[in-house]
C-alpha cells in the first residue's frame, strides 16, 4: 500500500489532482479542503489510502493526518463509500464534525453531500464512542450552529450551495451569527466578510 506521495502538483481538478513523483504521474482523488492547499508547479506530500474495486484500483489523498483519520472512520460506517466521505470532508472540518457527532447534532451532519437523516443518525450511533472527548472551545462552536436553529441552518444551506464549503463557513457564522435576525441579512453579512478576503 502506498502510504503517502511527494511530488509536484502538475494539475488540479474538481475532485482529483496529478502529483508527478520522478516522472510517474499519480491521479489523487481529494477533498475540496486538500485541493485549497494545493498549487500547481508546488511540491506537496499527500497521505494517501488505496481502494480496490472490481473495476478500479482508486489513490485518496489528504493534506492532514487528521483527514486521513476520518476519512478512514467514515468509510467503516456501513453505506458509506469513498465518495461520500469525501464529500463530507469537502463539506466540513474533521474538528466540526466530530462536535457534531459529539453532539447529536443531525442538523449539520445532513447538510453534507449524500448524508440524510437516516445516514446522520447511523453515524453518529456508531461514531459516538470512536470520535471520543472534545475541547469545549470546539463544542461551542457547535452550539453557534444551533443557537438560532434554523436560521442559521438555513443560511449555511444556502452558503454551500453557493460553492462555499463549512470550514469557509462556520468561523464566519460563528462571527456574525447572533447579529443576523434573518436567513438572507445572514447571508449578506456573511458574504461581506468573505468579500474582505
Amino acid at each position: 500500500m502506498i502510504g503517502y506521495l511527494r511530488g509536484t502538483v502538475s494539475h488540479t481538478f474538481v475532485d482529483h489532482c496529478f502529483i508527478d513523483v520522478q516522472g510517474v504521474g499519480y491521479r489523487v482523488y481529494i477533498a475540496g479542503s486538500t485541493r485549497q492547499k494545493l498549487s500547481v508547479g508546488k511540491i506537496a506530500t499527500l497521505f494517501t489510502h488505496m481502494h480496490v474495486r472490481e473495476d478500479a484500483i482508486l489513490l485518496y489523498g489528504f493534506y492532514t493526518q487528521d483527514e486521513y483519520d476520518l476519512f478512514l472512520i467514515l468509510v467503516s460506517i456501513n453505506g458509506i463509500g469513498p465518495k461520500v466521505a469525501m464529500g463530507v470532508l469537502s463539506g466540513i472540518d474533521p474538528n466540526q464534525f466530530r462536535t457534531a457527532i459529539s453532539t447529536k447534532n443531525i442538523g449539520i451532519l445532513t447538510k453534507l453531500p449524500g448524508i440524510g437523516k437516516k445516514t446522520a443518525e447511523r453515524m453518529i450511533l456508531e461514531l459516538k464512542d470512536k470520535i471520543g472527548e472534545i475541547a469545549d472551545e470546539e463544542v461551542t462552536d457547535a452550539s453557534v450552529a444551533t443557537a438560532s436553529g434554523d436560521i442559521i441552518d438555513e443560511a449555511i444551506m444556502a452558503l454551500v450551495s453557493l460553492g462555499y464549503n463549512q470550514n469557509e463557513i462556520m468561523p464566519v457564522v460563528k462571527k456574525i451569527g447572533t447579529n443576523a435576525q434573518s436567513v438572507e441579512g445572514l447571508i449578506k453579512l456573511a458574504l461581506r466578510e468573505f468579500s474582505k478576503g
